[in-house]
C-alpha cells in the first residue's frame, strides 16, 4: 500500500501505458469474485423473454405515471427486491442503484450524520446532500444541514422506493437539484417484522403493524461497530464507532387523508472517546388527496450536539476542541392540483413554502410556486414542459425543463431532456464550521446558490435503459483548502467557478424464468472541479444482483466501484473496491422465515476518507434473523 498521502500525479505517471478506466484500479483479489462479474456480465443473453415494466411511479412528474411513459431517468424498487438485500439500513439496500452515494463510503451505521447527504451522477463537491429524499412526499433532510437520518426509514414499513435520477428542481425546489429519492409507504392492513442479530454486537429489529386505520412503526438500532481507522494506521485513542438509534412512527388514515407523529433519537461515538453526536427530532405530518388536490404539511423540531477533538501525530492522545449544539425548528406545506384533458393532456400546478430557525442565524425561508403540462402530441410523442419559481433571502430562481418521449413502435423508445436547477446553501454551510480527523472546515456566511445547466438523452427496450448525460454547475459550493501544515490541513466552504459531470448510465433487469431474476447497471461519470476531479465521485461504478425466489430465497449483489480523491487537490487517493454481500431466506411456515445475511463476505478493504489518515468502510458482517410477512 502507498502511504496514506497518495497524490494524483503519481497516478498519472503509472497510467500511460494502460486504459484510463483501469489505470490504478485493480479490485478483483479472487478466481471466486471474478466468476461472479462475469456471470453478471452475461445475464442480458438471458433477457429475450423480458417483459414491458408496468410500473407506477408518482415521483417522476408528482401524479401517477407508468415508468414507460416517463421521459426521465427513474428506478424503482420494489419490497420484494428490497427484501432480498443484505444490506441492513435503506441506504444500504440503495447502493445497488448505479449512482447513489453518501458523500463517503461509509455507510449510515457508523458514519457521522454530516456525510450522509445524497449525491447521484456525481455532482457533489461537498457533503452536503444534493438530492431530495420524501418519505411519502414529507422531506427527509435534515433542515440545517440537509443530510438524511437514515434510521427514520423502517424497512418493514417500505412498500417500494422510487429514485428519479438528474435535476428535479422545476418540481421540488432546491434540494432537489441532483434528483428525488422516495420511499413509499405500505397501505395494506398487516403485520410485519424483522428481528436480527450479527457481529459487531449488531441489534436490530423493524416493525410495521396495520391495526385499523391506525399504523405504528417502530424501528431499533444498536452496534458495537468497527473501528474506522486503517490498522496500519490506529493509535491508542482509536475504538469501535458504535451507534444506537430509535424510532416510533404512529399514524391516523382515513381513506386518502393521513396524520402522523413520529420521534426519532440516535447517539453515536465517532471513532473516539471524546468524538460523539447526539440528535432529537420531533415532526407532526399530515396529507391527504382529494378533487385533484393534494396537501401536505410538516413541523418539526430537533437537537443535534457534536464534539470534536484534535488528536496528536501518533494517534496516542486527543484533546476536545469544540462542542456544537445545533437546533433547528422547521415547517413546510405543499398544495397542488393536476386534471386531465381528455386522454392527451394533464396539467399540474402547486405552491409551496418552507422555514428553518436556528439560532445564531438568520433562517431560511423559501417561498415556490411551480407548474408542469403533458401533452400527448400523438401516440408516438409526447411533450413534458414545466418551471418552478423559489424566491429566498435576497434571491430568486426560475428552474425549467423540457422533455420529449418518441416512441415509435413497439418496446423501443427515446427521451431528450433539458433543464436547470440550483440549490440554496443550508444554514450548516453558512454558519456551521466542523472538524474530521486534522481537516477543518469553515463557515462562510456570503456563500450563493449553486446552478446546473444541463441536457441528457436516453433510449429503452424492454427492461434496458441507457442515458448518456452531461451537467454543468455554475458557484459550486465546494470545501476549498486554504492551508496545510504537517498537523493540520484548514479549508473553506466557497463557491468555485464551475463543475461538471457527463457520462453514462445502462442498467437492465431480467426474468430468467419463473423463480430467477437478475439485474445490472453501470455508470460512468467524468466529474471534474475546476481542472481536477470532484472529491468522493468514482469514475466508473457498477453493481449486479441476481435472486432465486422460493421456498429458499437467495440473492447476491455486487457492487464495483474505482478510486477516487477526498479533497479538491486530488492529493488524497481512495482506492477502487469490489464488494460482495449475499442473503438467503428459509421459509418456515405461517409468514415467518428464517434470515442469513452476509456483507462484503470477502472482506474487502473499502477505503472511505482521508483525512489524512486513512477511514474504512463497512468490513465483513454477518447477522441471522427472523421475519415475518403474512
Amino acid at each position: 500500500k502507498a502511504s496514506p498521502q497518495r497524490h494524483g500525479d503519481t497516478e498519472k505517471s503509472l497510467c500511460t501505458s494502460v486504459p484510463p478506466c483501469l489505470c490504478g484500479e485493480s479490485v478483483f483479489r479472487s478466481p471466486l469474485q471474478i466468476l461472479v462479474v462475469l456471470v453478471f456480465s452475461l445475464l442480458p443473453l438471458g433477457a429475450l423473454h423480458a417483459q414491458q415494466s408496468e410500473v407506477i411511479t408518482v415521483t417522476a412528474t408528482r401524479t401517477e405515471t407508468r415508468v414507460a411513459d416517463t421521459p426521465v431517468s427513474v428506478v424503482v424498487l420494489s419490497r420484494d427486491v428490497l427484501d432480498s438485500t443484505a444490506g441492513q439500513t435503506a441506504d444500504d439496500a440503495l447502493r445497488q442503484v448505479p449512482g447513489f452515494t453518501l458523500f463517503r463510503r461509509t455507510g449510515s451505521r457508523v458514519a457521522n450524520p454530516t456525510t450522509q447527504g445524497v449525491t447521484l451522477r456525481g455532482i457533489g463537491a461537498s457533503g452536503a446532500s444534493r438530492a431530495l429524499v420524501l418519505d411519502d412526499g414529507i422531506p427527509l433532510n435534515d433542515p440545517y444541514g440537509g443530510w438524511v437520518y437514515w434510521g427514520r426509514i423502517a424497512r418493514a414499513a417500505i412498500d417500494r422506493v422510487e429514485i428519479v435520477r438528474g435535476g428535479a428542481s422545476n418540481l421540488y425546489g432546491s434540494a432537489a437539484m441532483g434528483g428525488v429519492v422516495q420511499f413509499i409507504r405500505r397501505r395494506d392492513d398487516a403485520l410485519a417484522a424483522d428481528v436480527s442479530a450479527g457481529t459487531q454486537a449488531t441489534y436490530s429489529g423493524s416493525l410495521f403493524a396495520a391495526l385499523g386505520s391506525t399504523r405504528l412503526i417502530v424501528d431499533a438500532f444498536d452496534t458495537a461497530g468497527y473501528v474506522l481507522v486503517a490498522p496500519d494506521q490506529r493509535g491508542a485513542v482509536d475504538r469501535r464507532a458504535d451507534s444506537q438509534h430509535l424510532a416510533l412512527d404512529l399514524a391516523l388514515l382515513r381513506e386518502r387523508f393521513f396524520i402522523r407523529a413520529s420521534h426519532y433519537g440516535e447517539s453515536r461515538n465517532n471513532g473516539t472517546a471524546l468524538q460523539t453526536n447526539a440528535t432529537r427530532i420531533r415532526q407532526l405530518a399530515a396529507g391527504g388527496e382529494r378533487g385533484g388536490f393534494t396537501a401536505r404539511g410538516w413541523l418539526g423540531d430537533q437537537d443535534y450536539e457534536q464534539t470534536f477533538s484534535a488528536i496528536a501525530a501518533n494517534r496516542a492522545t486527543e484533546r476536545l476542541t469544540a462542542e456544537q449544539r445545533t437546533p433547528a425548528r422547521s415547517g413546510g406545506a405543499t398544495l397542488q392540483w393536476s386534471r386531465l384533458f381528455g386522454l392527451r393532456h394533464a396539467l399540474l400546478m402547486g405552491v409551496e413554502g418552507r422555514n428553518v430557525t436556528s439560532e445564531g442565524t438568520d433562517g431560511q425561508r423559501i417561498v415556490s410556486a411551480f407548474a408542469e403540462d403533458i401533452a400527448a402530441v400523438t401516440p408516438e410523442l409526447s411533450i413534458t414542459a414545466g418551471a418552478r419559481l423559489d424566491t429566498w433571502r435576497d434571491e430568486s430562481e426560475i428552474s425549467p425543463r423540457l422533455a420529449v418521449l418518441w416512441r415509435p413502435h413497439g418496446p423501443l423508445a427515446y427521451s431528450i431532456s433539458a433543464y436547470r436547477a440550483f440549490r440554496a446553501p443550508t444554514l450548516n454551510e453558512l454558519y456551521r464550521g466542523f472538524r474530521a480527523g486534522n481537516v477543518v472546515t469553515l463557515s462562510n456566511e456570503s456563500l450563493t446558490a449553486e446552478r446546473l445547466d444541463a441536457i441528457e438523452a436516453g433510449i429503452r427496450m424492454r427492461n434496458v435503459r441507457g442515458t448518456l448525460f452531461w451537467m454543468e454547475m455554475n458557484d459550486v459550493i465546494a470545501n476549498v483548502t486554504i492551508s496545510t501544515t504537517p498537523s493540520l490541513i484548514t479549508r473553506q466552504r466557497r463557491n468555485v467557478a464551475s463543475s461538471r459531470s457527463r457520462g453514462v448510465e445502462i442498467e437492465g433487469e431480467w426474468r430468467l424464468g419463473t423463480r430467477l431474476r437478475g439485474s445490472a447497471g453501470y455508470l460512468l461519470s467524468d466529474a471534474t472541479t475546476g481542472d481536477r476531479r470532484t472529491p468522493q465521485v468514482a469514475r466508473h461504478q457498477a453493481t449486479a444482483q441476481l435472486m432465486y425466489a422460493g421456498p429458499l430465497t437467495a440473492s447476491v449483489q455486487a457492487r464495483w466501484s474505482t478510486l477516487q480523491f477526498d479533497d479538491d487537490l486530488n492529493e488524497l487517493r481512495l482506492d477502487g473496491y469490489m464488494a460482495i454481500d449475499v442473503f438467503l431466506s428459509r421459509d418456515a411456515g405461517r409468514g415467518l422465515a428464517v434470515t442469513l445475511a452476509a456483507e462484503n463476505v470477502f472482506d474487502e478493504r473499502i477505503e472511505a476518507g482521508a483525512t489524512p489518515v486513512i477511514t474504512l468502510g463497512q468490513p465483513r458482517a454477518i447477522r441471522v434473523g427472523l421475519r415475518f410477512r403474512p
